[in-house]
């Protein structure tokens, strides 16, 4: 493979080429370093390399500042001292086919799940339930999936907890006890979670996961950018999304194998808000994705301050380091540095800790996977400079790029079409009808009686049987199949969605 069919991450101090092999980036990657040192730049330089190779590419933006890589980058003197030094002499300013995402769909498309979609592992933790309450949600899902109810909004999956504890003695023997107070737990939480514009994210039309997958006319992969800059004000929001990202990547993408060229990079950025208190369960099911994923022709970076802000069982998965400086002030921090310098194939030419603490803006420790897959040993690298603008660009040229846009349309108007509110809406109200027929023919019976009073004894019995048997309905109603089983996978994501 030739140096240009390879991503260049910058020159070593005797000016070599340092190259990463892209039909190693589904072995996945590791960005670190502290605010300041570049991380977000060398995120950006390889998001164009892979976008010029013909791979899409999806990042969120948490700080608005990679949206410059849709437009050429400008001649600047610390741009041509690092050309210089690892001896380029051609460096074209351009920028990458860029699509722009937005939840509230402010700043870009509209991006949207639905509840079934997204399932009661991911779900349980944006709402922050603990064990209980997360049984009541599986709860709740079994029952949609066994119906093939479809939960597209928040009063879907509303309207289906209120009908679990409406009936929670007739659905306690197929589904275990349902406690009342669980219910109304999980309910207070989806109001508060609709209240903080969460229910913004839960409809239709939802989100096709091919549409993170484009290549342009020239052959560039597409650029997906996912507006994060207020989501990230609520983390669990934020890293529930990305995962819920992943897994309809691992659940809808064929078995692909090695290939010279992965089918999309993923980057995680501000990594550690993924497994910040996540429950062990949830860590457990992403190391699985993380790990299998890799067949499907998905890279996966992390980006984060630190490497032990991410999991061992996911950081022995990361085949690419790029280590930014960090700064030794408190304890905290050393330990930090020698976590660092521990995650590195050593070089016996250089003094991996030491130097890690020395490295300036733009400079990192780089470890890449050789063609067997084998790490490489650590080596200083002044990171090459991005081909795109540094920094975010203006809103008007973000409005004509988005008036350009392939998709445009697809995704701005919100569909309600009818669902499990509806569905069970209906249902209860056949119930309340059949309810008041039973209890108006008993009516009509007992006023019979008063004439005949054999008759009211042997037919009163009778109808009130019929009562009973009407008010017991509700239970096995439910039972009634209205739509196919749902199928879910690792992270709870539907398999074979109905769309």
């Amino acid at each position: 493979m030739t140096d240009e069919e390879q991503i260049l991450l910058g020159g070593n101090k005797s000016g070599s080429h340092i190259l990463l092999n892209p039909a190693m980036a589904n072995r996945h990657g590791l960005i670190t370093g502290a605010t300041g040192t570049g991380k977000t730049v060398t995120l950006q330089v390889l998001a164009e390399s892979f976008s010029r190779l013909g791979v899409p590419v999806f990042s969120a933006d948490v700080k608005g500042d990679l949206s410059g890589i849709a437009s050429p980058g400008k001649s600047h003197p610390k741009i041509q001292e690092r050309l210089d030094h690892m001896g380029i002499t051609e460096h074209s300013h351009e920028g990458c086919p860029t699509l722009f995402w937005d939840i509230e769909g402010k700043t870009g498309h509209p991006v949207r799940s639905t509840v079934s979609e997204m399932g009661p592992v991911l779900l349980a933790n944006i709402l922050e339930l603990n064990d209980t309450q997360t049984g009541i949600l599986h709860v709740a899902f079994s029952l949609a999936d066994d119906q093939g109810l479809l939960l597209l909004d928040l009063k879907d999956l509303r309207s289906t907890l209120n009908w679990l504890a409406d009936n929670r003695k007739e659905l306690a023997r197929e589904y275990g006890n349902i406690a009342s107070q669980s219910v109304s737990a999980i309910q207070r939480k989806l109001l508060v979670l609709k209240e903080s514009g969460g229910d913004l994210f839960f409809g239709e039309p939802a989100l096709n996961i091919e549409d993170f997958m484009h290549v342009d006319f020239s052959g560039r992969g597409v650029i997906s950018l996912l507006d994060a800059s207020s989501l990230y004000s609520n983390p669990r929001v934020y890293t529930t999304f990305l995962l819920w990202l992943l897994s309809e990547l691992m659940e809808d993408l064929p078995e692909r194998g090695d290939a010279p060229l992965p089918k999309l990079v993923f980057f995680f950025d501000e990594a550690h808000l993924i497994f910040d208190n996540a429950p062990k369960s949830l860590i457990d099911r992403i190391t699985q994705v993380i790990r299998l994923i890799r067949s499907k022709g998905v890279g996966i970076f992390f980006v984060s301050q630190y490497p032990n802000d991410i999991p061992d069982e996911i950081l022995g998965q990361l085949g690419c380091r790029i280590q930014h400086g960090l700064r030794a002030f408190t304890p905290k921090d050393q330990k930090a540095v020698k976590v660092a310098a521990q995650t590195f194939r050593q070089n016996p030419e250089i003094d991996t800790e030491t130097t890690i603490t020395e490295l300036g803006l733009g400079e990192a420790l780089v470890s890449t996977l050789d063609p067997k897959g084998r790490p490489t040993m650590v080596d200083w690298c002044l990171m090459a400079p991005p081909h795109s603008q540094i920094g975010p660009i203006p809103d008007d040229l973000k409005t004509k790029l988005m008036a350009r846009s392939p998709i445009k349309g697809r995704y701005d108007t919100l569909v309600d079409r009818e669902s499990a509110y509806e569905l069970l809406t209906k249902r209860e109200e056949e119930l309340h009808r059949k309810r008041q027929e039973a209890v108006a023919e008993l009516e009509r019976e007992k006023a019979a009686a008063k004439e005949e009073k054999k008759r009211n004894r042997s037919s009163g019995r009778q109808r009130q049987s019929i009562l009973e048997s009407t008010l017991k309905s509700i239970g096995r109603s439910v039972g009634s199949q209205i739509g196919r089983s749902l199928v879910r996978g690792i992270l709870g994501s539907l398999i074979g969605k109905r769309r």
